[in-house]
């Protein structure tokens, strides 16, 4: 008998990006966007904020759902709670729609990880 629950379950566990999952398990979403995506993004933004330019992009796609963006810096690094941070903005692109996001992210160790990440709301 075909079990359809245990095939998905394959299929999911060989898709699963060990690294991405593990920064998107410490973020709660607050974007409404795939949880798939912002790993993208969020590797992307750490990649980014790594090189220390200001007025550089760094782009992202997922293969697996054709969605696609950048993350660019926003602001120098400043220091909160003793960590050296950053702000950035984001973008989502899914077909014909296109959504900003606004981000936080700090170092650890020589590592950059996202803090936050949200819908942007345009002043």
């Amino acid at each position: 008998m075909f079990d359809k629950h245990k095939q998905d379950d394959a299929e999911l566990t060989g898709s699963i990006n060990p690294v991405a999952n593990a920064m998107a398990a410490m973020l709660p979403d607050q974007t409404g966007l795939p949880e798939s995506d912002l790993a993208f993004a969020r590797v992307a933004a750490a990649d980014v904020l790594s090189k220390g330019d200001r007025n550089v992009s760094q782009s992202w796609e997922n293969p697996a759902t054709g969605a696609r963006g950048s993350v660019t810096p926003l602001t120098s690094s400043f220091t909160e709670n003793g960590n050296t941070c950053r702000e950035f903005l984001a973008s989502h692109v899914q077909g014909k729609i296109e959504t900003w996001l606004e981000g936080n992210a700090c170092q650890n160790g020589s590592k950059w990880e996202v803090r936050t990440l949200k819908a942007w709301k345009r002043s």
